[in-house]
């Protein structure tokens, strides 16, 4: 039997497994893909400014999309929110800009970990703008994790990275834009809001690219197009993956980006983690992982109100 199953193509095997281990696989893939768009922007990095490689990744996005757009004959370029979609793409761009910068300037382990903070910002804003009610438990984990970021900053020591701190403000801005997502994607197919996301940030960080400019190579190009395209797969692969699986099974997953991030930085540039980036990392990793439990918890609650859950 084990010969045979050997025997059976990748996606035959594939689809033989339960479908939590399926979407496991893509999420992970996902991971890979976002990683390596990471370590070919530091490699980049070390030539051309952050900004101009922000100016490249929006433009080899929007063009990516192009030819979808065409094929609906451009209905996804119309719209009757184009204010929220311009609100989207600026403060998508900065968010970008501020990921490339903490890129470039951080060890990859460290960029992809203050990156995770995002679920901590999303608690905090949830209560302040959407008027949501955050129980002590989740007010407790979202502590522990900012007790990890000031671990990561250190600033007790008088070396607080400046590019820690744009990470740390990109996260907040990344989930400033998810709740712009969420009510977009109400009302807003999501080719559309690819396609003004793309249209906004080319444009926003164009002359923030212009003012940085060294005329990049061939190769150059070619590597922020697969950067571009690590991108692109990585959020396909992470549809993909939340389609087949469950949420909550699937979110510890995601987290491999900081393995993956790290044997990037290991290999490619020499970073080896310190102690304290580690437990730092741990604590925010730890904490965005019990908040993640937390809210499948409730929604079962919603959902089956009888039913008993820890």
């Amino acid at each position: 039997m084990p010969d045979a199953v050997a025997g059976l193509p990748l996606r035959a095997r594939l689809s033989g497994l339960p479908d939590n281990v399926r979407g496991a696989v893509w999420i992970l893939a996902s991971c890979l893909f976002v990683s390596a768009m990471a370590a070919l922007v530091k490699l980049l990095g070390t030539r051309l400014d952050s900004l101009q490689l922000s100016f490249f990744r929006a433009l080899f996005g929007f063009l990516a999309i192009l030819p979808f757009v065409a094929l609906g004959r451009f209905e996804a370029v119309r719209t009757e929110r184009l204010g929220l979609h311009v609100s989207r793409g600026l403060l998508g761009g900065t968010g970008m800009v501020c990921a490339f910068y903490a890129i470039t300037h951080l060890p990859l382990a460290e960029a992809a970990a203050i990156g995770f903070t995002k679920p901590l910002f999303m608690v905090v804003l949830a209560a302040l703008m959407l008027h949501e009610v955050v129980r002590a438990r989740r007010w407790s984990a979202t502590g522990v994790g900012f007790l990890g970021v000031l671990i990561m900053l250190r600033p007790g020591e008088g070396v607080l990275e400046p590019a820690a701190l744009v990470a740390l403000a990109g996260a907040l801005v990344a989930a400033t834009v998810t709740l712009l997502i969420k009510r977009l994607s109400a009302t807003e197919a999501p080719l559309t809001i690819l396609f003004y996301l793309g249209v906004v940030t080319s444009l926003a960080t164009l002359p923030l690219a212009l003012a940085v400019w060294r005329q990049p190579s061939l190769i150059e190009i070619a590597g922020m197009a697969v950067a571009a395209a690590c991108a692109s797969l990585a959020q396909l692969c992470m549809i993909k993956g939340f389609r087949i699986g469950e949420a909550s099974a699937l979110a510890p997953f995601d987290y491999a980006r900081l393995p993956f991030a790290a044997g990037f930085g290991f290999l490619l540039f020499g970073e080896i983690p310190e102690a304290s980036a580690l437990f730092g990392a741990g604590l925010i990793v730890a904490s965005t992982l019990y908040i993640a439990r937390r809210e499948a918890v409730l929604g079962r609650r919603v959902a089956h109100p009888r039913a008993s859950v820890d």
